[in-house]
């Protein structure tokens, strides 16, 4: 029999149409100044090793019984690696974390890692104090993030091939409004 081709398959959740330009400037600041690949702002809500057939079906069902809900910014935050440079730590809400369990449960992920939500700024490899300078510039070009609130009102499938640090050949596969 044919082995079947898995690939990485993520779910995004997308912010509103409201605050999404904001987002999207945030970032595209901070690009040009500590460089790295563009992505769209998003909330990575599950993460799965899946076959396209696989990963379709079990998106269809993660956006069933989903509906909208509001995330607040806790923090502009650095992490340890290049998809975690630097990112928006969201406050561990209720309606958040449930939303993270929603997906993961539907989408197979077996991860143990405890779900952290946040909203990535950056993919870069930088040095602390590289991290430091872009984790205050952030603040320069927008002071008013922590405490920040905003919904999230789609979720998007992405085939997401974490070796590829250009992203080039990451994929939006569908997308789905989620109904409230």
């Amino acid at each position: 029999m044919e082995e079947v081709k898995k690939d990485v398959y993520s779910l995004w959740a997308l912010p509103d149409e409201e605050s999404e330009p904001r987002f999207r400037k945030l970032m595209e600041a901070l690009r040009s100044e500590f460089t790295g690949p563009s992505f769209e702002p998003h909330v990575t809500v599950a993460v799965a090793s899946l076959t396209a057939e696989e990963a379709k079906k079990l998106f269809e069902s993660a956006c069933d019984g989903l509906k909208p809900y509001t995330a607040t910014v806790d923090r502009v935050s650095t992490g340890t690696f290049f998809f975690q440079c630097v990112y928006l730590l969201l406050q561990s809400t209720p309606e958040v974390m449930e939303a993270g369990e929603h997906c993961k449960n539907h989408f197979n992920g077996s991860t143990n890692t405890p779900y952290m939500p946040h909203l990535s700024l950056l993919y870069a490899e930088l040095t602390e104090e590289e991290k430091k300078k872009a984790q205050e510039k952030a603040y320069t070009l927008d002071n008013t993030l922590d405490g920040l609130s905003f919904r999230l009102n789609r979720i998007a499938l992405y085939k997401t091939d974490i070796e590829d640090k250009t992203l080039e050949s990451w994929e939006r596969v569908a997308v789905c409004n989620l109904s409230p």
